[in-house]
């Protein structure tokens, strides 16, 4: 036997299933008034190629005046525009009559007109759906809808005057929604249903408003509205009434969950903080209702998450006036994890992953909430460097948050630290993503000990400890994990990483005191190089133990009271070893990071040496020196022209300490060896040309010899240059090389010209005027007439000196 539904719900569905017959037939028409269209236009005589004229005998202009006038709009296009215009203008004519011409008609009459308009256009619409013109109902439909509101304003103007405007504007919407949901049920109307419901969303609020209620009445009105706002959409057949309840629904929910949070975080007491929070409890479970029921996956899965803050956003409100401050978030947090065994419910599964992302949405503003402290943990200690070794003090938080106040509440972060940690260690275990979640447990638990010291405000000297167990420890995880995992891995990387962090802050920390600043250097100092013995952490733990050790270096020396000059000595002690020790390393991953170290080392050195130009030299030389060990290596040879670099700058700044002014004294240093390193070049390699193995070696002294002879009024220099300059050329003649004898010629020339020069220019001044023209009129003549023989001349010199090597 068939079950037939209940006559209601028939009705509902039958009303239903004419509204899509409606649409499709609606569809069906424009698709037939294309067709029509279509083929009209093919139809259509088109004009013949080359004539004037189109086929039968029509004209051209007039064929393609037929072609052009085409409809450029359906036929249902121009019957709704014309419809809803007709509604609109009657509508508003309605409005004007009810506002301006009132007064002109008696009880009666008014009455009277209202009454049969809204009658006349609520009922035409029955003939007009029997006619099948359900366009034309509509609008007419929707004239009476609007005409209904004018009587109500009618009926309070003449039959209510003496009533609250609030409350009768509350009564008379809840008694519109029922008639306009009764009529568009009873016609199967578009447009009163939707209508009906935007408007059931006003007769509560304003009920509530009328009676003079306070925020939690008021806000208790607003979830109710959103709760039945939710239950017509989750009900609903109709698309545009479930749209229109959604909006709604989100409107009201929203405003009510934002003010019963404000009510519960603002709250007094317990009690007004419990009432509030009950608001949130009755939010939630619209929520999760909400989420149950609706077929929409993503959609179910907010609802829930939504639920899931309400439920901890009112439980934090009760703590807040319930518990001390510092425990508020730690309370939150409990309430995030009990959200957590909604995992182990029977619960649809949307609304088991949405509760459990509100419970992580909580963790994470419970580290936000956290992180002030955390990061003035971390940057806070720098400040001591600013003035090193004024005195302990007397706490932690004292030599962290010197001239700063400390984060309210910081005695329970490393709790609440701690406790995300220990969720994301369990929660690891399951997830494919473990490494990154371990990871991210990792950094949380460090940070929770980090900062244990200042929230809980230890003693100077248990602080130091402390520290400096968590980078022993930190250094301890880095290489078991390496051990477990059999070789490097994000984890052994990140705990490596916060070890350095760690030994930083402590050494930064430490400058508080002298001898805490010393027995802590010295301890990193051993500790990194101690892990420096493991392969996998050497590029990393021996740099850092070389900047320890010259961070050390600097403290002795100070404690030592030696001035910064001297001190760069001791400093100077780093560069070395770690050239010893990259010279045992060579070729592994570790030796080009401690030759970085120490370079940045030797240049703190020099630095620290600048004021005293002797203890300068001395470093230079001293660092030229290291630099030649350093080249003794096949794979670092480059490192002799740095080793050559400092030695001559060594030799340059001890000659300008004892005030030396000639220049032959800053260059001869620089051709002598250049000279003998070309040597021994061009001997085990002959196809080296002489450009490259004597030129640099050989202007390094004549160009400034020349430059300084230019201006000397002294017939010494000039003359040791040019006997000089001879000599390379003659060097260069006998052994046939070209830079010496180019550059020898060259300067012995210039020097006779210098030389020269006042008897020339005692010559030119004796001669006439005209002279002078007519002798360079006379070379050109000459030139000009052996033009060729000179060139061929020229071409015989250039390739001689080709010739040279």
């Amino acid at each position: 036997m068939t079950n037939l539904p209940p006559p209601a719900e028939e009705l509902r569905i039958l009303d239903a299933e004419l509204r899509q017959l409606d649409l499709r037939r609606a569809v069906l028409l424009r698709r037939r008034a294309w067709l029509v269209h279509t083929l009209r236009a093919a139809a259509a005589p088109q004009p013949a190629q080359g004539t004037g004229a189109a086929p039968g005998g029509r004209p051209a202009g007039q064929a393609t005046g037929a072609a052009a006038r085409r409809p450029e709009t359906t036929a249902p296009g121009v019957q709704n525009l014309l419809l809803v215009l007709g509604g609109v203008l009657l509508t508003i004519a309605a409005i004007a009559f009810t506002l301006l011409s009132w007064g002109h008609l008696g009880i009666a009459g008014r009455s009277l007109v209202l009454g049969v308009l809204t009658v006349g256009a609520l009922g035409a619409p029955v003939t007009l759906l029997r006619r099948g013109l359900r366009a034309t109902a509509e609008a007419v439909s929707g004239l009476g809808t609007a005409l209904t509101v004018l009587d109500a304003y009618a009926l309070h103007e003449v039959a209510f005057t003496g009533a609250d405007g609030v409350g009768y504007t509350a009564a008379a919407s809840a008694v519109l929604a029922a008639l306009w949901a009764a009529y568009g049920v009873r016609l199967g109307l578009f447009h009163p249903l939707p209508l009906a419901v935007a408007t059931a969303h006003l007769p509560l609020l304003l009920w509530a408003i009328a009676l003079g209620a306070g925020p939690l009445p008021l806000t208790a009105v607003l979830l109710a509205t959103a709760a039945g706002g939710t239950a017509v959409a989750l009900r609903a057949a109709s698309a545009p009434v479930r749209v229109v309840s959604v909006v709604g629904a989100l409107g009201t929910g929203t405003v009510g969950v934002l003010s019963a949070g404000w009510l519960c975080w603002t709250a007094s007491g317990p009690g007004s903080a419990s009432r509030a929070a009950a608001l949130l409890v009755v939010a939630a479970a619209v929520a999760l209702v909400t989420g149950r029921f609706v077929p929409n996956r993503e959609v179910a899965v907010a609802a829930a998450a939504t639920a899931g803050l309400c439920l901890v956003a009112g439980s934090a409100g009760v703590l807040r006036v319930s518990v001390p401050g510092e425990w508020t978030v730690p309370g939150c947090q409990l309430c995030a994890i009990l959200l957590l065994t909604a995992e182990r419910t029977s619960l649809p599964r949307p609304l088991r992953q949405g509760l459990v992302r509100a419970a992580v949405a909580v963790q994470g503003f419970a580290v936000l909430w956290a992180v002030p402290l955390v990061a003035g943990s971390v940057l806070g200690p720098a400040v001591q460097a600013v003035t090193p070794w004024s005195g302990a003090p007397r706490t932690v938080r004292d030599a962290v948050f010197a001239d700063l106040p400390a984060p309210a509440y910081a005695s329970t972060v490393p709790l609440v630290l701690a406790v995300v940690a220990a969720a994301l260690v369990v929660a690891g275990r399951r997830t494919p993503r473990r490494p990154a979640v371990m990871v991210v447990a990792l950094v949380l638990g460090w940070a929770a000990v980090h900062v244990l010291p200042v929230a809980l405000q230890l003693p100077y000297t248990v602080g130091l400890v402390t520290q400096a167990a968590v980078a022993v420890a930190a250094l301890g995880l880095a290489v078991r994990s390496d051990r477990a995992d059999g070789g490097p891995s994000p984890l052994a990387l990140t705990a490596l990483l916060l070890a350095l962090l760690t030994s930083v802050d402590l050494a930064l920390l430490s400058l508080a005191s002298e001898s805490a600043t010393i027995g802590v250097l010295v301890a990193l100092t051993v500790l990194f190089g101690a892990a420096g013995r493991r392969p996998r952490h050497a590029p990393f733990t021996v740099p850092a133990a070389l900047a320890h050790a010259t961070a050390l270096a600097c403290a002795l020396g100070a404690s030592a009271g030696l001035r910064p000059p001297h001190t760069a000595l001791l400093v100077l002690v780093v560069p070395a070893v770690a050239a010893l020790i990259a010279s045992r390393s060579s070729g592994s991953r570790a030796a080009v990071p401690v030759e970085a170290a120490g370079a940045a080392t030797g240049l703190l050195a020099l630095a620290l040496a600048l004021p005293d130009p002797p203890v300068l030299a001395l470093v230079l030389s001293l660092g030229g020196v290291v630099a030649a060990a350093t080249a003794l290596r096949p794979e670092r040879r480059a490192a002799g022209w740095a080793a050559a670099a400092l030695l001559l700058a060594a030799a340059w700044v001890r000659l300008a300490a004892w005030e030396v002014g000639t220049p032959e004294a800053y260059t001869l240093p620089v051709t002598g060896p250049a000279l003998v390193v070309g040597f021994l070049r061009r001997r085990r390699d002959t196809a080296v040309s002489s450009w490259t193995a004597y030129g640099p070696g050989l202007a390094a002294t004549l160009v400034p010899g020349l430059l300084a002879a230019w201006d000397d009024q002294h017939w010494l220099r000039p003359l040791l240059l040019g006997v000089a300059a001879l000599a390379v050329t003659l060097v260069g003649a006998l052994r046939r090389l070209q830079a010496p004898l180019v550059l020898g010629a060259g300067v012995l020339a210039l020097v006779a010209l210098h030389e020269l020069a006042p008897y020339l220019a005692q010559v030119v001044g004796a001669l006439p005027r005209w002279v002078p023209p007519a002798l360079a009129g006379l070379v050109l003549l000459v030139l000009g007439g052996t033009y060729e023989h000179r060139l061929r001349d020229a071409r015989r010199l250039r390739e001689a000196l080709g010739r040279l090597r």
